[in-house]
């Protein structure tokens, strides 16, 4: 809670991103800049938008999934391939702090609003790309999405249970090229307010989820260790998996020494497999992980998942239920945590969402406002950077700017309804 009197911060208030990104990894990283109070300005084409803006299921018209990586934006649709759409870019970078985008490396330069175009007009500016292989390299104009990264990073054969190359069930290299990129910015930003210059982030949705290789990549380097698939063994220590309850599955992570005394001892009530040969040490159940895992499933199967976690809860030891997507969202910790929650959306009208994840003692970190429909906010921003309202009429006759549901606008937001120019 803030201290008393005083009013939580923004902490990047006054920050405007033009976010040309699509999908997931830019938006993700722009989602949580605008969370954080930066003036994010989305840029979508004409009539489609965003290509995640097409995502079943859709209520009242609009996107469910495709518009969450959207809140605390405003949408502006723009023709980048007109030449009146550039110029309307270039004004808007004028009092932009970040550009980010998420096109095939070459397609900016070809629209005339790369790096080196824009820093020639704004020598500070912050220019992210984010792409499949990156900017340089043999692979470089290959298009890459989250499962290709997945595949060539070796994820996929480290996940599952080996039978069959397995994707992770979240796009987590599109997540963590997101995550890196977010990270890269706010660094350029501190960096920025010492020296007054610019910076060009270039981030690899591969490189970033190789970098996220932590251990395996230790083992490998120091041993020569192919990570291949585990289920969900640990590869280091043991016991930490799920094994089968009377009703469902259950997580132990008895990872060290004393959680294993505690685990046999107080949890499991097999005192005498402290002394087991084959379990005595961490080696040897690493080397024994498949008896372990018998034995330890044996007893586990005749309890019900509550019941063992009341019983190893008592006993200090780590565990956890398996559960189902739906369940967590309903969670007694979950919802006290406040990660679930309401927005009044534009089109859909109240929706659920998930909240953004740190609390702060001083700080707004929360949803600043719905997604956008396409062009929400195109007149809005227009007016901002000094175009009339004949002006603005003008490029809608043009179809140089687009507003999906003109017939939507308020008085207040708009002081005209320009044609549906689809």
């Amino acid at each position: 809670m803030p201290p008393c009197g005083k009013e939580a911060m923004l902490a990047l208030e006054g920050f405007r991103v033009i976010d040309l990104t699509r999908f997931l990894a830019g938006p993700y990283c722009t989602m949580v800049l605008g969370d954080l109070g930066a003036d994010v300005i989305k840029i979508e084409q004409p009539i489609k938008g965003d290509d995640s803006r097409r995502y079943e299921p859709k209520v009242n018209g609009e996107s469910y999934p495709g518009i969450m990586p959207h809140r605390s934006k405003r949408s502006v649709s723009l023709d980048l391939k007109s030449e009146e759409g550039v110029k309307i870019f270039y004004d808007l970078l004028k009092d932009a702090d970040l550009v980010i985008e998420n096109f095939r490396p070459g397609v900016t330069k070809r629209l005339g609003i790369d790096y080196e175009s824009v820093s020639r007009s704004k020598p500070d500016i912050l220019y992210c790309s984010i792409s499949g292989f990156g900017q340089t390299g043999p692979y470089k104009h290959r298009p890459g999405f989250d499962i290709m990264a997945q595949g060539i990073v070796g994820f996929m054969t480290m996940t599952g249970d080996g039978r069959r190359p397995a994707k992770m069930g979240v796009a987590v290299n599109d997540l963590t090229a997101g995550s890196t990129a977010l990270y890269s910015i706010l660094a350029a930003q501190l960096l920025r307010e010492r020296t007054g210059e610019g910076q060009y982030i270039d981030v690899s949705i591969v490189d970033a989820g190789l970098a996220w290789t932590v251990w395996e990549s230790g083992a490998y380097f120091g041993g020569g260790e192919v990570p291949l698939a585990t289920g969900t063994r640990h590869r280091r220590s043991a016991p930490y998996q799920a094994y089968k309850s009377s009703d469902g599955f259950i997580t132990i992570g008895a990872n060290n020494d004393s959680l294993w005394r505690r685990l046999v001892s107080d949890g499991l009530e097999k005192p005498e497999w402290l002394t087991d040969p084959r379990f005595r040490t961490m080696s040897d159940r690493m080397a024994n992980l498949d008896e372990l895992e018998r034995e330890i499933e044996s007893i586990t199967i005749t309890r019900t998942t509550d019941e063992w976690i009341d019983i190893l809860d008592n006993a200090g030891v780590p565990c956890g239920p398996v559960l189902t997507y739906d369940q967590p969202l309903q969670d007694p910790q979950v919802e006290a945590r406040g990660m679930v929650t309401q927005i009044d959306h534009p089109i859909i009208g109240p929706m659920k969402t998930i909240a953004p994840p740190t609390k702060f003692s001083n700080m707004q970190y929360k949803i600043q406002r719905p997604a956008p429909w396409i062009g929400q906010h195109t007149a809005e921003v227009l007016r901002e950077i000094g175009r009339t309202d004949a002006e603005i009429e003008e490029y809608f006759a043009q179809k140089v700017i687009y507003d999906a549901r003109p017939d939507m606008q308020s008085d207040n937001d708009n002081q005209y309804r320009p044609e549906r120019n689809e």
